[in-house]
């Protein structure tokens, strides 16, 4: 299979890009994002001569990762790439900034940043395109959001004139080839192995000229659908745990770590002492065996089918931690240049909270005690579970909002464990001050996850220019 050329926008640190490029399929030859430290972790990972731009129209040049807004790049230069990637910075629809009144989705500039991912596929005119963005889109507006989003990328000789009035050049240039949508929905990538609770919304386009047909179309389809499904496999049912990662071992082979985490945690009960935490005894700790991959059947809600599909879903776990570098190799035994593997100082209040905190809890644990914080959102200080995938990292966010460690002598994850939750290798260095960094871990795309989808991407265009 021949390798694609590939364009990206609003491409941060490189997560959804370093997944392609390691596919084997793709090579990225432009990429784009406004924040110079995300460009700089970008450049020295993936290779491309990092550039800026200052306050001018600037050329996008092959072979750079340019520092730039996206407004003022000329796309021009790039034409005859085969595929465009990316999505817009999303806060404005994303469903953590709460109810519907809060989410101005498009109605706003930075929502109106995939306009300029339409006007590059309206200048480069690449053979196909993927579009990656929060499940809050969906809703946002009343659905109108991802209305108007499909209707562009389908219809560009028709939507283009429309779309360039809210970019502000007019919708001039040349009419252009529309986009048939082979993909739209949200993914949780935890089933691709990613050991994250972590959804995207996706949407796959093929230009129209590429499936001439209804056959070819369906066709199209099928095969995109049928790659993510025989990628999914046994990882919806059997999620790679928190542990694993961390350890760089697969969950049978973690009966004693597991047994020393969970040691520590016996008689919190005793110290909270509210009811809530002795109906926690009664529901969650009371009917552990303190056994790994028995609790871990147990948390995940594991229907066994047989003790063969558990094998093979084992051997599955250690083929993902083998392909990350992550096997035989535990988070804590890294010291990084990048300082991602330091521990964060953390404040005494927050330190005798968490101690109150146990796996998987959050803030509402303490409710009621002298630990007591007042609490927005679920995940405010919310401890996660090593049997389990951890929730979504966050990007952003001030005290309570960093992810907590499962150990009950720990507090926030460092970088460097945020960094295994999203599935960068360790080579992988970032630069930046440790808020940059964390909105660049934050933001990115798992690249296990972007492998994988890359690999559903090249075979159907692979199978389009046949």
């Amino acid at each position: 299979m021949k390798k694609f050329t590939l364009v990206s926008l609003f491409s941060g640190a490189g997560g959804l890009d370093l997944g392609f490029v390691q596919s084997g399929f793709f090579n990225v030859v432009f990429a784009n994002d406004i924040l110079l430290p995300a460009v700089r972790t970008y450049s020295a990972n993936l290779e491309l001569k990092l550039s800026s731009c200052v306050g001018e129209r600037v050329d996008a040049q092959p072979g750079t990762a340019l520092a730039c807004n996206v407004e003022l790049v000329d796309f021009s230069p790039l034409v005859g790439a085969d595929v465009v990637i990316g999505g817009p910075p999303c806060q404005d629809f994303s469903i953590v900034r709460g109810p519907e009144w809060k989410r101005k989705g498009i109605e706003v500039k930075r929502g109106r940043l995939y306009a300029h991912f339409v006007r590059a596929l309206t200048v480069l005119q690449p053979k196909a395109f993927l579009f990656e963005n929060v499940p809050g889109l969906t809703t946002a507006n009343k659905s109108l959001a991802l209305k108007t989003i499909l209707e562009d990328l389908s219809s560009l000789n028709t939507r283009w004139e429309e779309v360039g009035k809210v970019i502000g050049n007019g919708g001039s240039g040349k009419p252009a080839e529309g986009y048939e949508i082979i993909f739209s929905g949200i993914i949780n990538f935890s089933q691709f192995g990613v050991p994250q609770k972590r959804e995207r919304l996706l949407i796959v386009g093929v230009r129209k000229d590429l499936v001439r047909n209804v056959e070819r179309l369906w066709e199209a389809k099928i095969i995109f659908m049928g790659m993510l499904k025989k990628f999914m496999n046994l990882f919806t049912k059997y999620p790679l745990a928190t542990i694993e990662v961390f350890e760089g071992r697969r969950i049978d082979e973690l009966n004693g770590v597991y047994r020393e985490v969970m040691g520590k945690w016996n008689n919190v009960w005793l110290e909270v002492g509210t009811e809530k935490a002795w109906r926690w005894k009664d529901e969650v700790w009371d009917r552990l065996t303190f056994r790994a991959l028995d609790d871990y059947l147990t948390v995940n809600n594991v229907g066994l089918s047989s003790r063969d599909e558990l094998e093979e879903a084992l051997i599955r776990h250690e083929e993902v931690l083998q392909e990350l570098g992550y096997y035989g190799v535990p988070v804590s035994s890294l010291k990084l240049a990048d300082g991602s593997s330091e521990f964060a100082r953390e404040d005494v209040a927050v330190t005798e909270r968490m101690k109150r905190i146990p796996l998987g809890e959050n803030y509402e644990f303490v409710r009621g005690t002298k630990w007591e914080v007042k609490g927005r959102i679920s995940s405010f200080y919310k401890r996660i579970h090593p049997l389990k995938p951890a929730y979504t990292i966050l990007a952003y966010g001030g005290g309570g909002t960093h992810g907590y460690h499962y150990a009950k002598d720990r507090t926030a994850l460092t970088l460097r464990e945020k960094a295994r939750l999203q599935t960068f290798p360790d080579t992988f260095l970032f630069f930046g001050s440790k808020t940059e960094i964390r909105a660049q871990i934050g933001e990115a795309v798992p690249p296990l996850a972007a492998k994988k989808l890359a690999r559903a991407f090249a075979e159907v265009m692979s199978r389009m220019e046949s």
